[in-house]
């Protein structure tokens, strides 16, 4: 029996996903710099890639403690996709702990 398959909504190639994979199993083990640079040599390929987008949010964020950087990320996928609740949702969460 496969595992669960979704819609690729952001039509990624196989390449993208593959990265992409690589770049969260990365995060997952704690190589941060490799899942970075991964991320941004997707970004520089795709810059307006939001699975991209929201895993850079996610590695500063979460990762990395740059609350900022990880805003910045989430405010791009917001201009490119005002509709996505999960990185309003995330966006705001960052914007709290900003201000710690």
């Amino acid at each position: 029996m496969a595992g669960p398959t979704w819609v690729n909504v952001y039509d990624l190639s196989e390449s993208q996903l593959t990265r992409i994979d690589e770049a969260e199993e990365a995060m997952e083990m704690l190589d941060l710099s490799k899942a970075e640079e991964i991320l941004n040599s997707l970004r520089e390929e795709d810059p307006i890639c939001i699975p991209v987008l929201n895993l850079l949010a996610h590695l500063h964020g979460r990762y990395l403690s740059d609350y900022q950087k990880a805003v910045g990320y989430y405010n791009q996928v917001l201009e490119l996709e005002p509709e996505n609740a999960w990185a309003r949702d995330e966006r705001r969460k960052f914007r709290r702990y900003s201000t710690y």
